[in-house]
């Protein structure tokens, strides 16, 4: 049966050491449509990203690269500015047909930790090619703080999927006329279009801004940091900012977001030429998000935005990215904040688990 596999069968594939790890895989890290990666022990300072390419293998490149190790083992700090590469505790030896992605869960991409996934013979970031086996590698860069991180840290997770599951844009018409994916009128063009809020109510407050010189987050450290040593509050009573060139935002959806059991999504940039920015995004999102069988009523999507070579006006209500769907081979038999630790159901502006609220 085609589509994205489900938790049932993520387990099965470790059952049946189609996914193996230097250390037993938890069954934490089995999400409603996807599996969490860990880190290994080692760090490899690199002078640059690279991907392995055809016929190669990530530590061959490695050597070609590598300035120096950083052993992980007691905890580490990745700084910020540098490129890292990490073997992963997680490797895969998938059957034939089967094909996987690769992205940043939430958490990572809400501190602007760049982390992309490589494997052995790659030529694209965070896809892994049908039939794959070989390990694999996270490329860490740290864009905007310096973090302090342990073996066995979950910063990406993979999806596997079996054929071709992406809803048209008929499928997804139908599929929310039954089932409303948003809270509002649904603008569905190469997926279900999503825009940015500036008219938070009964608040200015619409977003927050990395400071650029801040102390270093231990990823281990849920609720502790303190939200004003690390970020600028970004205020407006005119549905409208001005993004810096080279700053790091969080800003929140304007619509309430969907996903019924039976599928799953991913965010994608909306247009290259929509603007001097980025939706830096962390992109999974999983069955049962912000949908009713999981208790929840809609949940923004929280927008990770880099501006890059020149200053930009955002405008409230301005589309930013789209929501691709998917359909899974099965219904998961866990939904996303159904009994596991979700922590954004439900959520609105909300900064990384690290912060106080």
């Amino acid at each position: 049966m085609s589509g994205v596999l489900p938790n049932q069968m993520i387990d099965r594939m470790i059952s049946d050491n189609q996914i193996a790890a230097t250390r037993e895989i938890s069954p934490a890290q089995i999400q409603p449509a996807s599996l969490d990666l860990r880190l290994g022990t080692t760090a490899y300072r690199v002078r640059a990203s690279f991907l392995a390419g055809q016929g190669a293998r990530v530590s061959d490149r490695l050597n070609a690269f590598e300035m120096h190790r950083v052993d992980l083992t007691g905890g580490a700090v990745l700084e910020k500015g540098c490129v890292y590469v990490v073997p992963l505790m997680e490797s895969l030896a998938l059957p034939e047909g089967i094909q996987a992605t690769a992205n940043a869960k939430s958490s990572t991409g809400r501190l602007d930790l760049l982390t992309r996934t490589i494997t052995d013979g790659g030529t694209e970031f965070d896809r892994i090619a049908p039939g794959y086996c070989g390990p694999l590698y996270a490329e860490i860069c740290p864009r905007s703080f310096s973090v302090l991180v342990r073996p066995g840290m979950r910063l990406n997770q993979i999806r596997f999927g079996d054929g071709q599951a992406v809803l048209d844009d008929a499928a997804l018409t139908a599929l929310h006329a039954s089932t409303p994916l948003v809270d509002g009128p649904a603008v569905i063009n190469d997926g279900l279009g999503f825009s940015v809020d500036l008219r938070l109510p009964g608040s200015t407050l619409v977003g927050y801004r990395a400071k650029p010189h801040t102390g270093v987050i231990d990823l281990d450290l849920i609720g502790h940091y303190d939200p004003r040593d690390y970020w600028e509050e970004v205020h407006s009573d005119t549905g409208q900012i001005i993004l810096d060139p080279g700053a790091f935002y969080i800003l929140v959806s304007r619509e309430a977001v969907s996903i019924p059991p039976a599928y799953a999504a991913e965010m994608a940039p909306f247009l290259a030429m929509v603007g001097e920015f980025r939706v830096h995004y962390a992109g999974f999102f999983d069955p049962g998000f912000g949908h009713s069988a999981s208790g929840g009523t809609g949940s923004r999507g929280v927008l990770e935005v880099r501006c890059h070579e020149a200053p930009f006006v955002l405008e409230h209500g301005q589309v930013v990215g789209r929501l691709i769907y998917e359909k899974m081979a099965q219904v998961p038999t866990q939904l996303y904040g159904a009994g596991i630790a979700s922590n954004y159901q439900g959520q609105g502006l909300k900064l990384s688990k690290h912060f106080k609220a």
